[in-house]
């Protein structure tokens, strides 16, 4: 996949159109140092511009494989486009995510926003919840954010109990609380 090209035709539309957007997923992992392999791009963005997004990745030959009030994928039919991920947020949680985004090296010397750690590791959670066979390689992610210096541990705590994966946190951190 050519990445930068991928992230140039995203960029420039986002900010033409200047809306918010973050990195997630693989590319968001190895801009805090962990690498793995990925196929595609995953951005985070604005609820309401899901309408604007869709309609300009179909205008450059975009297929729109899925999409939900909060999740759509796209795929080009030129192999060298691959797919794209966008996950859609409003609210509260959009005003957090953007808020404290960071701008960080992505490949060579194309920067671009990140989300922070815990909200990183939040999408992790979320992702396991709604599809645990993907616990495995989201739980590997997991250990190494949380390995992080600047992580706040009670946030990420917070996280698993807000989706019910307090199981998963311990097995994470490598204990069991006191009964």
């Amino acid at each position: 996949m050519k990445f930068k090209e991928v992230f140039k035709l995203l960029v420039d539309f986002f900010e033409r159109e200047r809306l918010d957007y973050a990195l997630i997923g693989a590319f968001a992992l190895h801009a805090y140092g962990y690498v793995r392999a990925s196929q595609d791009v995953d951005f985070i963005v604005r609820h309401e511009d899901q309408k604007k997004i869709i309609d300009n990745l179909e205008s450059l030959g975009f297929e729109t494989v899925y999409c939900s009030p909060g999740y759509s994928n796209h795929v080009h039919p030129l192999s060298g486009l691959g797919r794209i991920d966008f996950v859609y947020v409003k609210g509260e949680t959009a005003k957090s995510i953007f808020r404290e985004t960071r701008k960080l090296l992505i490949l060579g010397d194309l920067t671009l926003p990140v989300v922070n750690p815990e909200h990183l590791i939040a999408l992790k959670v979320f992702a396991m919840k709604n599809n645990p066979e993907r616990s495995l390689r989201e739980m590997a992610d997991i250990k190494y954010l949380i390995s992080l210096p600047e992580i706040e541990m009670q946030t990420v705590k917070r996280y698993f109990e807000k989706y019910g994966q307090m199981e998963r946190y311990y097995d994470i951190i490598g204990e069991r609380p006191k009964k």
